[in-house]
């Protein structure tokens, strides 16, 4: 009998940055950290490349356009959740994208708004705010949540 092997949530991330500021989204309605800051986002379905779904999940969650050719890993997180809840985060950088860029989810989202890499949100989710401290400072891996 083979032995199960372990398992690890695979999500993407969009660092949407327009004059030095990047865009966030609150939280709302989700039962996940509502309330909180994070940026456009979202699961990894199966079958799906990390690009495809960052593509897929700016469309559906904000109206913007992506093209592969145009985004860049830009950082790379192993994030333990607990409970089992073990994670790998891929942070998508892009330079260039079209569409108009609104809440398309608003049972989800409750502000779609452009802050600061210097004063993002203080209720931003902690794993969000330590990848973006990240990017800034150009570190490419890092780890959340083992202590």
């Amino acid at each position: 009998m083979a032995k199960e092997r372990h398992k690890i949530v695979p999500a993407s991330y969009l660092v949407l940055i327009e004059d030095d500021k990047i865009l966030m989204l609150r939280r709302f309605n989700t039962g996940y950290e509502d309330g909180n800051y994070s940026i456009v986002a979202g699961h990894v379905d199966e079958g799906e490349t990390f690009i495809h779904c960052i593509i897929r999940e700016a469309k559906e969650e904000a109206g913007i356009i992506l093209k592969s050719e145009d985004l860049k890993v830009c950082h790379v997180m192993h994030r333990n959740g607990g409970k089992g809840n073990e994670r790998i985060d891929i942070f998508i950088s892009a330079k260039d994208w079209s569409g108009e860029i609104e809440i398309k989810e608003k049972d989800k989202c409750d502000d779609l708004s452009w802050f600061s890499f210097d004063n993002i949100p203080e209720n931003t989710i902690p794993c969000i705010k330590q990848a973006i401290n990240c990017i800034k400072n150009k570190i490419f891996y890092s780890e959340f949540g083992w202590d």
